[in-house]
């Protein structure tokens, strides 16, 4: 697939990277306090995955907009 426009293909780059970025910081401080909160307590095992997975997310929709912007689908 050939971009016509480059500064296309580098906002869809700035937008996925922001996406894999934002997800990766939020998973920090998420995975770090529910390694925590599992030595406590185990069987809140469930509720800690749930809330490390919602940040997964913010790549999803980094990647769909990156995609939206290379196949100028506005």
């Amino acid at each position: 697939m050939v971009v016509a426009n480059p500064e296309i293909a580098i906002a869809a780059a700035i937008v996925m990277a922001g996406g894999l970025i934002g997800t990766g910081l939020a998973q920090q401080g998420i995975g770090a306090a529910g390694m925590g909160i599992i030595a406590e307590k185990p069987e809140k095992f469930g509720q800690v995955l749930f809330f490390f997975v919602i940040p997964e997310t913010l790549w999803i929709i980094g990647f769909v907009l990156g995609i939206i912007l290379l196949l100028n689908i506005f």
